[in-house]
């Protein structure tokens, strides 16, 4: 899946030894860096050759109207997309005039390292200019997580061999308006080939400049954002450090600032530039103010001094590592590979600091920077248990949103709150409907992510000054969404249509499985926090009540709606269908599909998707981990078996939790392969996409599959417990668990289960495969294990279904779309799964 001798296997770092201009887009998301507030592609300082220049930081975003072929009421108005901030990244540097250039200059020394024990980029080259000149080049490239908005970057040029003028122009380049400065546009604003995961293109100015101004080595330039009306400021200073004599030279221009040295350098005598930018972005503060918070900033680092910035890095990943790592014995390929996953989560959230978490993170505007549910189902359960501020953080942000959300609600005739499918600033900017608006599963998600939070924390301050808005408003939406079915008695059944699921290939279904079984525990949770509060803490349920003007009974209702919730289940089968008439659909014959027409979704209009039994992502297996409490082994088993040939992995957050099930059911190696397309979607770009940035989630998913997947944790009810499987040739996994302050140290082998509790905290009650223990801080428990649960060969194929029935009793078949010229005329058969359809006398 990667090229080892091109990217060496190293437990922490990962490395680059030769350029590419291949492949470069990949390459720039591979080795970004970040801190969750700001990220810099990993674009080389040359700035040339780049796929994409980019500097992003959260929430930083341009609006523009969306423009519906037709509109109806209740459509998103306003769409929303992240904007590239000034490019600071330009450190060109001449030899005798001659630029340096990957596509022309003589490299004889590349290495390019992401240190993640660090928090550090470098880069080593040595090339010889066409008089011969021996060049020595070191780059050095951070961006803080201890001051979120700082970034340093160096480059040290030695001249070995001979005396030579040196020049280094640093540059900060307004990139988002207009082409690159050496001509061209930029790739995410061409007209390329139609991708609807790309981020929208935006065609008049979008940052209007304000104040600028160089003083000395200081360089200051600041913008408004045209439509938003965000500000943002850039001031960064400049720092030589060499024996040679030189000079400093500087233009400064509404949209580009230089700041050049030149040196008469001698042999051997080094030259080192640094440079320390500082990024400030506000909804409401003007870009005075901001300039005026940049230079704080830099003063605060001259004082310190640039390389403490560096120790300090070091110091915050040392503490990020310790409550954080995996450690997977053995497989040194898989180490590094899972640690470069964990990374991009602290790279995507350490500082989001209340804003949320993108779905490229900060590495590339794929997605436009938006906000998904991706955040509380995929990144949350990393961050709660390993640094439950960060989760505590990430939710903040959903408060945040309620104001709108409470009017999208009303927007759609429903009480409560409706989060947006997709979003920046709170509103949603989905355009397309029936796979955004009708995906009101992110109401429970939301919830379902705060409920782990509190539950593995104890933080039931937060839950009653906080997070009881979140769970009311949402419980509210389900109130009036769903309906009740009458019988002669009364209420029977409670119901919801007209939504989408996880899987965007079948969209605006009634009773789809996954929202019904999350609204559940929605409503649940809800009226359990209630009651709770009313018991437990009456001043802040009485706070609660005037503030959401909640009626005690509707507790009751929701508790009613809950319990009657329709599950589907086709007895037929012995399965649960992923929607009231997922089955009556024909099958998708995903194998014999080719695989130039994946994704479907670029290759095939939704009508024809829609009609068919195929999956973008698993929505009925993503209901049976999370909520896996509600259904039996041999549920699980069965429906993962059905699903499981019919999920194309056209999405990313797939594979992981067919990893995690598959591992639970039986299905090992299987388990251990969709592992292995977890770990490697960027590092090995297995979708084609990953020069847009890396797919956070996915890396998110990374963590949960090796600690609930392999590790065998749940917290159903908030009662830890452990069922490991480990794969066969693992002799070992361990990692961390932050459970109410005390951190517990989890290590599994083939034949036990320890524990190790930190010296603070309380004391843990877990349980393994059913036995109940009792771990105090600073103990040690080990459980023998009696292997590592059911194992069983191969994978579910569609043939595995055969003659079944449906519950008409019609026989399930399987087919691919295709064209026709002739109208197919159809005998006398009916096609079974797997089966020959030639003698029917239509196009298989």
């Amino acid at each position: 899946m990667i090229d080892r001798d091109r990217f060496p296997v190293d437990p922490w770092r990962l490395i680059e030894t030769r350029p590419s201009l291949e492949d470069v887009g990949l390459t720039e998301t591979l080795f970004a860096i970040g801190n969750g507030y700001l990220g810099l592609r990993g674009n080389q300082p040359e700035g040339r050759h780049a796929h994409e220049h980019g500097t992003f930081i959260n929430g930083f975003h341009e609006t523009f109207p969306i423009r519906h072929a037709e509109q109806a009421y209740g459509f998103a108005e306003e769409g929303q997309t992240i904007i590239n901030a000034p490019d600071a990244q330009v450190m060109r540097v001449y030899i005798e005039d001659e630029p340096f250039a990957f596509d022309t200059s003589d490299i004889r020394e590349y290495e390019r390292v992401l240190d993640m024990r660090e928090g550090v980029l470098t880069r080593h080259m040595r090339w010889t200019t066409p008089s011969g000149k021996d060049v020595s080049m070191e780059m050095r490239r951070m961006v803080s997580f201890e001051e979120k908005h700082l970034v340093v970057m160096s480059v040290t040029v030695t001249v070995l061999n001979a005396d030579a003028p040196v020049t280094v122009n640093c540059q900060i380049i307004n990139r988002q308006d207009g082409a690159d400065v050496y001509g061209g546009t930029a790739p995410h604003l061409s007209k390329a080939g139609f991708d609807p995961r790309k981020a929208e293109r935006i065609q008049d100015r979008v940052l209007l400049p304000q104040e600028f101004w160089q003083d000395g080595p200081r360089t200051a330039l600041s913008y408004r954002v045209a439509a938003s009306g965000m500000s943002i400021a850039v001031v960064a200073d400049h720092q030589i450090e060499t024996e040679n004599e030189y000079d400093h030279r500087t233009l400064i221009e509404a949209d580009i600032a230089k700041n050049v040295f030149r040196a008469q350098a001698k042999a051997g005598v080094p030259i080192t530039v640094t440079k320390t930018v500082s990024y400030h972005t506000s909804r409401g503060v003007p870009a005075r103010e901001l300039v005026d918070r940049g230079r704080r900033a830099l003063d605060r680092v001259r004082d310190q001094g640039v390389q403490a910035q560096f120790d300090r890095q070091a110091a915050w990943c040392a503490d990020f590592w310790n409550r954080s790592d995996v450690q997977i014995g053995g497989h040194d390929d898989l180490q590094q590979a899972t640690r470069w996953c964990l990374f991009q989560l602290a790279q995507a959230a350490a500082r989001a600091d209340g804003l949320g978490v993108p779905a490229k993170g900060l590495s590339g505007s794929g997605y436009s920077g938006h906000y998904f549910w991706d955040t509380e189902i995929y990144v949350l359960p990393f961050l709660m248990y390993t640094t439950p501020l960060w989760a505590r953080n990430a939710l903040r942000m959903r408060h945040l949103m309620l104001p709108a959300a409470r009017k999208r609600a009303g927007q759609l005739n429903e009480a409560g709150a409706l989060f947006p499918w997709r979003t920046i600033n709170g509103e949603e900017a989905s355009a397309y409907y029936a796979a955004g608006t009708a995906q009101y599963h992110i109401n429970a998600d939301v919830t379902f992510a705060l409920a782990k939070y509190v539950r593995s924390t104890g933080d039931e301050e937060f839950l009653h000054r906080v997070g009881v808005d979140i769970a009311v408003e949402t419980a509210r939406l389900w109130a009036t969404l769903g309906f009740w079915r009458y019988s002669e008695t009364g209420p029977d059944s409670f119901h919801i249509h007209g939504v989408t699921g996880p899987d965007e290939y079948t969209t605006v279904v009634n009773d789809n499985l996954f929202t019904n079984v999350m609204a559940r525990f929605n409503l649940r949770f809800a009226a359990h926090v209630i009651r709770d509060m009313q018991r437990d803490a009456p001043e802040a349920y009485r706070h609660a009540v005037q503030r959401l003007d909640l009626d005690p009974s509707e507790a009751e209702a929701w508790d009613a709606a809950a319990d009657a919730m329709h599950i589907p289940y086709s007895e037929a089968l012995g399965i649960h269908p992923q929607d009231a008439v997922f089955l009556e659909r024909e099958m998708w014959d995903l194998e014999s599909t080719p695989p130039e027409q994946h994704p479907l979704l670029l290759h095939f209009h939704p009508l024809v998707i829609y009609r068919y039994q195929v999956l973008k992502q698993a929505d009925v297996v993503l209901a049976l981990f999370l909520q896996g409490n509600h259904f039996t082994p041999e549920e699980k088993l069965a429906d993962f078996e059905y699903y499981d040939p019919l999920t194309t992995g056209d999405s990313t957050l797939s594979a992981v939790v067919q990893s995690i099930l598959a591992a639970e059911v039986g299905y090992q190696d299987l388990a251990l392969e969709y592992f292995h397309e977890s770990l490697f979607v960027d590092l090995g770009d297995l979708h084609h996409n990953s020069s847009d940035g890396v797919h956070v989630a996915s890396a998110g998913g990374v963590w949960t599959a090796l600690v609930s997947g392999f590790g065998g944790m749940r917290d159903y009810f908030g009662a830890l417990t452990f069922d490991p499987r480990l794969p066969a040739d693992w002799p070992s996994l361990s990692y961390t668990l932050h459970w109410h302050g005390t951190p517990l140290r989890v290590g599994v082998t083939r034949d036990a289960l320890t524990i190790i509790a930190g010296d603070e905290g309380e004391p843990v009650s877990f349980s393994v495969r059913g036995e109940d223990h009792v771990i105090a801080p600073g103990e040690t428990v080990v459980v023998t294990l009696d292997g590592q649960g059911p194992v069983l060969p191969g994978r579910p194929t569609l043939g595995d279904i055969g003659e079944s029935l449906r519950e008409d009793g019609t026989l399930l078949s399987a087919s691919v779309p295709t064209t026709t010229t002739s109208i197919p005329i159809v005998t006398a058969a009916i096609p079974i799964v797997g089966g020959d359809v030639s003698h029917l006398g239509v196009d298989a």
